[in-house]
């Protein structure tokens, strides 16, 4: 669809394109009439049930209308040609669209239906739909308020969702019979797709790796000497040695001063080894362990094969049950 150029008009050639647009509807409306009222009284029951009924009008109507049907239409379809012509001048003039000739493509159902020919006709329906948005779209009307708005937007979503439904359905039993019909599907998977990021993914991963005890240490720092200062203590009071040592002149006092010495320096070889995380050497190794357990992890057989293609059926199983349920029936119940 081209981009159009919305431009605000004047108020005085607003109403005149009103006007015209409601002028146009209800000659459209005339006309789609008599041609529905023309085509009826072709049919023989239906004309001789008219002739009986209402033998003068039918008559009148058999001399001066439907004799000259051809001519009456070709009336109205030169009203609908001016109309086109006009609608596309004053679009190149408000250069409405990205270039002058693209109004026929747009409006293809105006063109189309200014052929005074059976089934063209009835493609002038959609003008009188066209000029009715544009109404609505202007706030003179509203037809999210009218009946047959609701109704037919219930079945257009009924139909849509339906449609669209099936149609995914349908693409998933392809993929699925694909996946199953088909071979080396993972070796597929890891030349074309992770293979040629293997680099990028493992610096992610060396990144995060790295990150992720720092970051909990930084949050936690004082939980985790707490913790340290705590098995320290613990360790030095079930100590057999400790326990002689505070039972000597001046023990209890050298058993404390020992715990908190090794307490600092559990807490220091702790602080100094987490902030060690940062440096170039633990990268570097943090590095090549990833990229070891990435190549390990690469590597397929037929079992892994066989597993990763019915966990993607099954994934595909699960969305086919979600798609099946009728979300219309639950809005409209």
């Amino acid at each position: 669809m081209p981009a159009t150029r919305e431009r605000s008009l004047s108020p005085a050639l607003e109403r005149f394109h009103l006007v015209w647009d409601l002028l146009i509807i209800l000659l459209v409306i005339a006309n789609l009439t008599l041609l529905l009222f023309d085509s009826l009284f072709l049919l023989a029951p239906l004309n001789a049930a008219f002739e009986a009924a209402a033998p003068g009008l039918h008559a009148a109507y058999d001399q001066h209308v439907h004799a000259r049907f051809i001519a009456i239409d070709l009336a109205f379809v030169a009203v609908f040609v001016l109309d086109v012509l006009l609608g596309w001048a004053v679009a190149i003039a408000e250069r409405r669209y990205h270039r002058w000739f693209f109004y026929p493509f747009v409006h293809w159902y105006d063109v189309l239906g200014c052929i005074p020919v059976g089934g063209f006709r009835l493609l002038r329906i959609l003008r009188v739909v066209s000029l009715v948005h544009r109404l609505h779209r202007l706030g003179l009307i509203d037809v999210r308020r009218w009946y047959l708005y609701g109704v037919v937007a219930k079945y257009y979503d009924i139909l849509l969702e339906e449609l669209t439904d099936r149609i995914a359905i349908r693409m998933l039993d392809n993929v699925q019979a694909q996946l199953r019909s088909g071979d080396s599907l993972s070796t597929r998977v890891v030349e074309r797709v992770v293979r040629p990021r293997q680099k990028a993914l493992i610096h992610e991963i060396s990144q995060r790796l790295e990150a992720m005890p720092g970051s909990a240490y930084a949050h936690n720092r004082d939980d985790t000497l707490r913790y340290v200062r705590g098995l320290v203590g613990r360790t030095l009071a079930e100590s057999p040695e400790l326990q002689r040592l505070a039972r000597l002149p001046l023990g209890s006092q050298l058993s404390r001063g020992l715990e908190a010495s090794l307490s600092d320096l559990a807490c220091r070889l702790v602080n100094e080894a987490l902030e060690g995380l940062q440096s170039a050497e633990f990268s570097a190794l943090v590095e090549h362990l990833a990229e070891s357990g990435f190549d390990a992890w690469l590597r397929t057989d037929p079992h892994t094969e066989q597993v990763t293609e019915q966990v993607l059926v099954d994934m595909l199983e699960v969305l086919k049950e979600q798609i099946a349920v009728k979300g219309w029936q639950q809005r409209y119940q």
